[in-house]
């Protein structure tokens, strides 16, 4: 049990409708807190607020459904085993977010998921796809056609370009999330973004 200085409010004053209002109001940071104390509405709030968000990057990682659904499943499996290590020194949704990409590439390891073979020092001059930088500003056919050329990319090449031009990753860190160079991960986004645009072309996409 946690001191007076730190038990969640809505502890107090048990299932009530002011309770409820207080778990809702509560901040990831207090929820989190609770929740490594074993209060499960908390937790279940927590759920709530970023379900959609963990299942969304499962599923932009994995391009399959019924993976995306497992494996977000068993991030908050984790989540409920290790949120008592969430000390507050980044955003819940940071570290959340991290535990997500975390799970999902231990899934590709365990399935034998490598990255693609490549000879390339990774410093060849990188074209853009348009409107990779910024899905959300793309018409919605042009989204969903280049969601669907996402999901034919080679597993790895698909990683690197999720994790770098769709989740904000800096190749450095790419890089010791996958164990592989820098050099690899720059070349692996330049390969998966020229296949982009090839399939792109064929879905006659503007570019």
């Amino acid at each position: 049990m946690t001191d007076a200085t730190t038990y969640p409010l809505w502890s107090s004053v048990g299932h009530t409708a002011d309770a409820e209002t207080a778990v809702k109001q509560a901040t990831d940071h207090a929820l989190a807190q609770a929740s490594a104390e074993g209060d499960m509405r908390a937790f279940e709030e927590l759920y709530q607020r970023h379900n959609r968000r963990v299942y969304s990057l499962c599923l932009r990682m994995t391009q399959n459904v019924s993976e995306a659904e497992d494996l977000a499943q068993e991030v908050f499996i984790q989540l409920f085993r290790k949120i008592g290590s969430f000390r507050g020194e980044s955003a819940f949704t940071t570290w959340l977010h991290r535990l997500t990409v975390n799970q999902v590439l231990m899934h590709f390891r365990k399935r034998g998921v490598r990255m693609e073979q490549t000879t390339e020092d990774g410093e060849t001059p990188i074209q853009v796809v348009t409107g990779t930088e910024n899905p959300n500003a793309m018409p919605v056919v042009d989204r969903i056609a280049l969601d669907k050329a996402i999901g034919q990319l080679p597993p790895g090449y698909r990683t690197v370009f999720v994790l770098h031009d769709v989740e904000g990753h800096e190749h450095e860190e790419i890089a010791r999330m996958l164990g592989c160079s820098v050099g690899t991960s720059k070349s692996q986004l330049h390969k998966a973004r020229m296949k982009l645009r090839g399939l792109l072309r064929q879905q006659n996409v503007p570019e």
